[in-house]
Parts: C-alpha cells; structure tokens; sequence
C-alpha cells in the first residue's frame, strides 16, 4: 500500500530552502534536449558541461534586471548526479524594493520559456522558482537580512570534475571568503524606499 504524500508544513520549507537543500530529484522533464537512460541522466551532458549552462543560466538573468545589482559567486555544490551553482547579491535590496526585484526575474524568466514552479509570498522570505524544458531548476530568494540568493540546479547528468565559475561578479570576488558578507553596496533606486 503506498503512502499518500504529505506536503510539508510552511516552517519546514523555509528551513529547507534556508539551508539549501533542493526539493527536486535528478532528472530530466520530458521535452529535454538531451536523452535519458533509464537511470534518468541526460546522456551527452556532464556535470562541468551543466554547470557552465547554469552559469549562463544565471548570468543571463542578472543581465536582464535592471538597474544593476552587484552580486558575487556563491559556493558550487555538486551531488550524486548534479550540481548548483549560486549567485549572491551584495546590493542592498530594501523590504519595499524585493518585490520588484522578484517581478523582475519571473518576468525575465517567462518572456525566456522558463516554466515557473512556485512563488512563495512570504513577507521576510519571498522567492521564485523555475524551471527550463530541459530540467534546469533556477531560483530566486530573499534570506537573512534581506540578501538575496540566486541558484541553478542541473538534472541529473554525467558524473565529472567540475571547475569554478568563469563568468566575472561585477564587483569584489570574494575568492575563499564564507560565509560572504551581508548585502554591503547601496543603489539610489534598489535600497530605496518605494517606487
């Protein structure tokens, strides 16, 4: 007999998107580029090859928000199968700014075929989340101190070494420096108040 379901208590999805830990399971959506095995990996793609996707992934939609927000790489995570990559903000995005910061990406994303998956309306902890035809899962969420977080998870590809990001943060790099520091840059139109 099998177990219906239980969805998960709003704490509980806070403190796993919190702590970073995807929802999602490896594998491909049907209308994939690639193929998949019965393993569920898409064929022909391997983890650095997933990884540079998602980096153009997220670098694509940092391009599309206007006005700019400075931003630097966030820590690389690969698991059995994939890997996500994370971009962090490091312009102060004010509580009454967030929305449109949030507006913005789900715009970006659906005028770029992107399938959006949720939308938590949380007052302290908003975020957005999508997904591609191929099985990329991108995100956007606001966290402690209202810092912003952008992340790409890959579907289940072929295991391999994975480099570090090549794409430049468009502001200090912050090489081997964790936690990175609070949201520290102010913008006359992000770190404002309203419109």
């Amino acid at each position: 007999m099998r177990r219906a379901k239980r969805a998960l208590p709003p704490v509980a999805v806070v403190l796993v998107l919190a702590l970073g830990v995807p929802l999602a399971g490896c594998g491909s959506e049907s209308g994939s580029r690639g193929s998949t095995t019965s393993a569920g990996k898409e064929t022909g793609v391997d983890m650095q090859e997933a990884a540079e996707r998602s980096d153009a992934m997220l670098d694509a939609v940092l391009e599309g928000i206007d006005p700019d927000l400075q931003w630097a790489h966030g820590p690389t995570t690969t698991r059995a199968c994939g890997v996500t990559r994370r971009r962090t903000v490091m312009t102060i995005v004010s509580a009454e700014r967030r929305q449109t910061f949030l507006d913005r990406a789900e715009n970006f994303w659906r005028k770029n075929g992107y399938r959006i998956k949720a939308v938590n309306k949380d007052e302290k902890f908003p975020a957005v989340y999508a997904v591609t035809k191929s099985g990329f899962g991108v995100s956007v969420s606001f966290r402690g101190k209202g810092q912003a977080f952008l992340e790409a998870d890959t579907p289940c590809v072929k295991e391999s070494k994975v480099a570090a990001p090549t794409s430049e943060p468009n502001g200090p790099a912050y090489e081997n420096v964790y936690p990175l520091p609070r949201p520290n840059v102010r913008s006359d139109f992000w770190s404002g108040e309203g419109e």
